[in-house]
């Protein structure tokens, strides 16, 4: 059984840094896409930003590009995710996600935005900004 287990978040002024890890279980990522999203209340679920299997590879959503650093350790099977200079706006739900198959060319990235290409996702961890 895939299990992706999200930790980190919590709550932090505006200004500061959130700071996420996400454990897979149940499978070996190493060579699967691994990724980002968060919702907010009311809003669609967003993408932050994915990793390649073998980390060389990042892309970042346009509202947290700049601010965003992902990463993965594959040997810990575990990917991270540090959003600095956050806002009341980087309030939501973060969830992590993968992806199986996807090959990095050009086309990719339309397809690391969209949710419905994403095959596991974890439970989701909360992160409220405070101004």
């Amino acid at each position: 059984q895939v299990q992706l287990v999200e930790s980190g978040g919590g709550s932090v002024q505006a200004e500061g840094s959130l700071r996420f890890s996400c454990a897979a279980s149940g499978r070996t990522f190493g060579s699967d896409t691994m990724g980002w999203f968060r919702q907010a209340p009311g809003k669609e679920r967003e993408f932050v930003a994915a990793i390649s299997g073998s980390g060389s590879n990042t892309y970042a959503g346009d509202s947290v590009k700049g601010r965003v650093t992902i990463s993965r350790d594959n040997a810990k099977n575990t990917v991270y995710l540090q959003v600095d200079s956050v806002m009341p706006d980087d309030t939501a739900v973060y969830y992590c996600a993968a992806a199986l198959g996807l090959y990095w060319d050009r086309d990719v990235f339309s397809l690391l935005r969209n949710p419905s290409a994403w095959d596991y996702w974890g439970q989701g961890t909360q992160a409220t900004v405070s101004s």
